[in-house]
């Protein structure tokens, strides 16, 4: 018995000896740190969940070491708006966009998973896509958050409060103004949501019930914010005929209210406003000298997708889409909301008229499954020949039929001008869209191809090949400022202390695949991907691990110094 005692010290110094110095080690990358600085060549360690060394590690070891010679080794990217809210549920690898480097989906955009009504919880489960459908098990948003945290998902999450949820929710779907006791029960949950952690406030000002929110009630939610850190993020009011006015409106909402401010999917849509550029960035940049943070993001397409809705006019949608779809069934009504989607107005925005006709209009996504083989794929105007009726009459008997507002995208922007955005100091990059794999059920609807390329494209086409940016400022756009815009600590670099959510990708073949043709393509480049020190890519497949971690905003009661 004492000759082992004398043995411990000796087994002790052997065991440590022998024990690796990291858990993970890059070697041989070139570093880009997020900050738009120039690459280093160097090794990156991970202890734990944590960037641990940057530099020369020739001498020490790792429990897993990955040579990355001739790679970018890179922050993980933030995806400024996505709806994988549900996806993620159905299918937590969230591969679409971790094989594009995607390491932080951040949701909210007018809608977000809390907080929730019994009856909101209801029309939920009643009006849920049969590949995406979800039964909440949640009724705030910071309880949707720590959700996904238990139940295991690929990447972080984090999120904004929809102002379109909390009119829902105190509102309902009515077109008017709330009353006082109304507008105190959402400050109240805009407090709550704060305290748990969202990001701001997110709105989405096209649609029904949220075209119906006047900006002096959008301003009163954020000045509920703001003391909290929290931000706007907002999808204009308009983005075609009344662009400026709408920039108007998102500028008075930041000044007024006090917080910074974040333009979603920056665009002048239609070719009649394509000129307007110029004077929006001009908007832009005064608001900036004059003190307001306002920053941008944008997807790397001409077209955008969202739904047959947004062809028609608001009034028609009040009450909700059961309501809707009872009103569009009324001979009257249906001749008045025809003719008001061929006349062009600045009353709200009808992407129908801003694509320019139904030949730049794809319909992407059906829950009907005899309607899926029918119109999947087609453009308005094919669907309109097949129909036997107008572009018009077609796009109100698919919503019937479907009893969706019908996947659709509308072709409405100008390449020089995304070119022109990309380039802005203060842009960001969003998806606009779910995440998933290309299998299964998802194979049988379309969707817009930004799903699958948005960030590669970004790499691929706009970096790489045609020069537009750099590499190292690409990765900032996609990293670090993104991160700070959002108040969200200790993510978007590669620093030590950072949690280690790390890329590493080729450069030289990094690129999108997904085309409207054949949308349900997965990128190619990048390699591997780790989330909070966790490998979750590895030579470009999934590891099984899913190490995602809710990400919370500066007014977080948990937060620490």
């Amino acid at each position: 018995m004492k000759r082992l005692t004398y043995l411990l010290p000796l087994l002790g110094a052997i065991i440590s000896c022998s024990s690796p110095d990291y858990d993970v080690i890059i070697r041989n990358g070139l570093i880009y740190d997020g900050s738009g600085s120039a690459p280093i060549s160097a090794d990156l360690g991970i202890k734990a969940d944590t960037i641990a060394a940057i530099g020369d590690l020739k001498e020490k070891s790792g429990a897993t070491e990955i040579d990355a010679k001739g790679k970018a080794v890179s922050p993980g990217f933030i995806n400024m708006l996505s709806w994988a809210t549900e996806t993620i549920i159905t299918d937590p690898r969230s591969m679409s966009d971790i094989r594009q480097g995607v390491t932080l989906e951040v949701f909210g955009e007018g809608v977000s998973m809390g907080p929730l009504s019994d009856n909101m919880k209801a029309d939920w489960v009643k009006n849920a896509e049969e590949e995406t459908e979800v039964t909440p098990e949640w009724t705030t948003l910071g309880e949707y958050l720590e959700y996904l945290e238990n139940k295991g998902v690929t990447p972080n999450v984090a999120s904004f409060i929809g102002a379109t949820t909390l009119r829902i929710h105190t509102v309902d779907y009515d077109n008017r103004p709330p009353t006082e006791e109304e507008l105190d029960s959402m400050r109240l949950l805009v407090k709550q949501g704060m305290e748990e952690g969202a990001l701001g406030i997110g709105s989405s000002l096209i649609y029904a019930p949220a075209f119906y929110a006047s900006t002096e009630e959008l301003v009163e939610l954020c000045k509920v914010a703001a003391p909290y850190g929290g931000r706007y993020i907002t999808h204009m009011r308009s983005e075609g005929n009344q662009l400026l006015e709408a920039v108007d409106e998102t500028i008075r909402i930041a000044r007024e209210a006090g917080l910074p401010a974040e333009i979603y999917h920056l665009k002048a849509a239609g070719t009649d406003n394509w000129w307007k550029i110029d004077t929006l960035l001009t908007m832009i940049e005064g608001a900036r000298a004059e003190g307001i943070k306002l920053t941008t993001d944008m997807y790397t397409y001409t077209a955008g997708a969202t739904g047959l809705d947004a062809a028609m006019p608001p009034w028609v949608q009040e009450g909700g889409p059961e309501k809707w779809r009872e009103r569009l069934k009324d001979p009257e009504i249906r001749k008045k909301v025809i003719e008001e989607m061929r006349t062009a107005t600045n009353e709200w925005e009808n992407l129908l008229l801003s694509a320019g006709s139904p030949e730049r209009v794809v319909l992407l996504g059906f829950k009907n499954d005899s309607l899926k083989p029918i119109y999947t794929g087609k453009t308005l105007a094919e669907a309109a020949a097949i129909h036997g009726k107008s572009a018009e009459e077609t796009a109100i008997d698919l919503v019937i039929a479907d009893e969706t507002r019908v996947g659709t995208a509308y072709f409405m922007m100008s390449e020089e001008n995304v070119k022109r955005q990309i380039q802005l100091p203060y842009m960001s990059f969003c998806s606009d869209a779910g995440s998933v794999m290309p299998e299964g059920k998802v194979l049988e609807s379309s969707t817009h191809p930004r799903t699958y390329g948005n960030f590669a494209r970004l790499l691929g086409k706009y970096v790489r090949d045609e020069k537009v940016i750099s590499l190292e400022e690409a990765i900032r756009k996609l990293s670090s400022m993104p991160a700070e815009n959002m108040g969200i600590r200790k993510r978007g670099r590669l620093v030590p202390g950072y949690y280690a959510d790390v890329v590493i990708f080729d450069p030289a073949t990094i690129q999108d695949h997904a085309t409207f043709e054949n949308p349900h393509q997965l990128s190619t480049g990048v390699t591997d991907v780790w989330v909070n020190g966790v490998q979750v890519l590895s030579n470009s497949e999934h590891t099984g691990s899913f190490p995602g971690r809710a990400v919370r905003g500066p007014g977080w009661v948990g937060y620490k110094d």
